[in-house]
């Protein structure tokens, strides 16, 4: 066992898992007071990223990747963090609890904890405990999974009946708050609402969830890392939010309306001589991609697996030619799973220029489409890292 010491120790053996016990004898053998432990799931958006910046929709599902928070009560002020995996270690007090760049994971937790300190439910000081096993850096909202694992955490700790639509609310405009930016409700909707083996249709507009049935019984789902480093790629993605913005007050100043839902394809085909081809195409795919995820949500409450097919890599292709966010490493990768027999679809996940692509497979197939992406180190000097997922439930209280 790591030296953790025995402020965190409790919570350690619970989070870890690591004694084996069932998380009440273990309480009764340490004499330990009241601990909390909550989970929140990684997700994966199949359609809907980079689309609308004010009102997104999504095709997305949780993921059997997760992140476990445990909160216990101090009683002095003071506020402690302990990240198992990294044995790592952060503290603050409640009359310091801002941002720090320097406690990078631990900020996410005190997003959570401001939303319980503004309700007026802490008054002592409280320790945290966090581990999980989200890949990172890929665009699979691990940091959003740590807020969300925290607020349920505390929900229920506190014995506070807050709804999951209220407490999406509060994450959303505490964390806008607290980093300065933009946060995305569609992930805490996804964390709270999510259920297994179902996709979801999150709304930002309206902050809906419809839950659609996998028909995919005999599939996996893999996300292929590949490694490339993503370093200064924010200023890109502003240039095209930016240029998103642009377009549709250039759109709107004519025929009125508030988003791009309101826009058909056809009138952006019109529009070449009126606005910058490349706003012209960024807009064409934003307008697409908010059919897609419609046209797919169809095509798997009829279980059209081969349409559903179609839209993924149709989506991956309006990626890389008309928003221009993929790379050559992950167009690569897409086209080795277009390739390969019983890949049903394939595309670029996360934010773009690097990170993972996304690749639904019928499970005879996944032997085949590992021996196609051997190659990909030869090639561009990075191994790919695969990682096999399934759609899973949401938050939830584990012990307590």
């Amino acid at each position: 066992m790591l030296d953790i010491g025995p402020i965190h120790r409790k919570e350690y053996e619970l989070v870890a898992g690591r004694s084996g016990a069932p998380a009440k004898k273990i309480r009764q053998n340490q004499g330990a007071e009241k601990i909390v432990i909550a989970q929140a799931p990684g997700r994966i958006h199949f359609l809907g990223e980079h689309g609308d910046p004010d009102s997104g929709l999504y095709l997305s599902a949780a993921i059997d990747r997760k992140v476990k928070v445990a909160v216990s009560a101090r009683k002095d002020n003071s506020l402690r963090f302990f990240a198992v995996d990294l044995s790592e270690r952060k503290r603050t007090t409640l009359a310091n609890l801002k941002y720090k760049r320097e406690d990078r994971w631990a900020n996410y937790i005190k997003v959570a904890i401001h939303i319980f300190a503004n309700l007026g439910l802490i008054a002592k000081g409280l320790n945290f405990t966090i581990t999980g096993d989200i890949p990172q850096q890929i665009g699979l909202a691990s940091s959003s999974a740590i807020e969300t694992a925290s607020a349920v955490a505390l929900r229920s700790f506190f014995r506070v009946k807050i709804a999951d639509s209220e407490l999406v609310r509060y994450l959303a405009d505490t964390h806008t708050a607290f980093f300065g930016k933009k946060s995305e409700p569609a992930d805490y909707l996804i964390g709270l609402l999510a259920k297994q083996d179902q996709f979801l249709v999150v709304d930002e507009a309206d902050m809906s969830v419809q839950k659609v049935k996998s028909p995919l019984i005999r599939c996996k789902f893999l996300l292929t890392d590949s490694r490339v480093p993503r370093m200064g790629i924010d200023s890109e993605l502003e240039t095209r939010k930016r240029e998103i913005s642009a377009a549709l007050e250039m759109l709107l100043q004519s025929r009125g309306g508030s988003s791009f839902r309101e826009i058909p394809a056809t009138e952006l085909a019109e529009s070449a001589g009126n606005l910058p081809e490349e706003i012209r195409r960024r807009s064409l795919h934003v307008v697409q991609e908010i059919r897609r995820v419609l046209d797919a949500r169809d095509s798997l409450l009829h279980t059209d697996i081969p349409g559903f097919s179609r839209l993924i890599f149709h989506s991956h292709e309006s990626l890389r030619d008309l928003y221009e966010v993929s790379c050559p490493e992950i167009d690569w990768m897409v086209k080795r799973a277009q390739e390969t027999e019983g890949v049903l679809g394939s595309r670029m996940a996360g934010q773009g220029f690097g990170g993972c692509t996304c690749t639904i497979i019928k499970n005879e197939a996944v032997g085949e489409y590992r021996k196609r992406v051997e190659d990909y180190e030869r090639i561009f000097g990075f191994r790919p890292v695969i990682h096999e997922v399934k759609l899973a439930t949401g938050s939830r209280v584990v012990a307590k």
